[in-house]
């Protein structure tokens, strides 16, 4: 089990880190590690420690829950849950809002045309 979930973490880690656009290099410098750590990290290797995923998280600019997230045997407290969709809406309008005026309006295109092919069944 312990594999699979540092497995988890790394894919969790890398997968964020390309959304971004941060190189491995990049990454390890913001924490303080070798970016060989970083890619040990992605690869389950090695686990991640809670003060690496906190400073992960920090600099990849997601709350620390992201990283559990999506893994079967993890379920949040009633008094800790976040619902995943609050995490991903605000992940999406942080992530929005520092988009360009073009980007946006191509967005709202893309918007506009599905709602229309959903009305006519195109």
């Amino acid at each position: 089990m312990e594999g699979n979930f540092n497995r988890h973490l790394g894919s969790k880690l890398r997968m964020r880190r390309l959304a971004l656009g941060l190189t491995q290099t990049k990454v390890a410098q913001a924490i303080n590690v070798t970016f060989q750590q970083i890619q040990k990290y992605e690869k389950g290797t090695n686990g991640i420690s809670s003060l690496r995923i906190m400073q992960l998280a920090n600099f990849l600019k997601v709350p620390v829950v992201y990283f559990f997230e999506d893994y079967p045997a993890y379920t949040a407290t009633e008094g800790n849950k976040v619902e995943s969709d609050d995490l991903n809406y605000s992940f999406l309008a942080k992530l929005f809002s520092k988009l360009s005026t073009e980007q946006k309006d191509k967005i709202f295109q893309v918007l506009k045309n599905t709602r229309t092919l959903e009305k006519t069944g195109s």
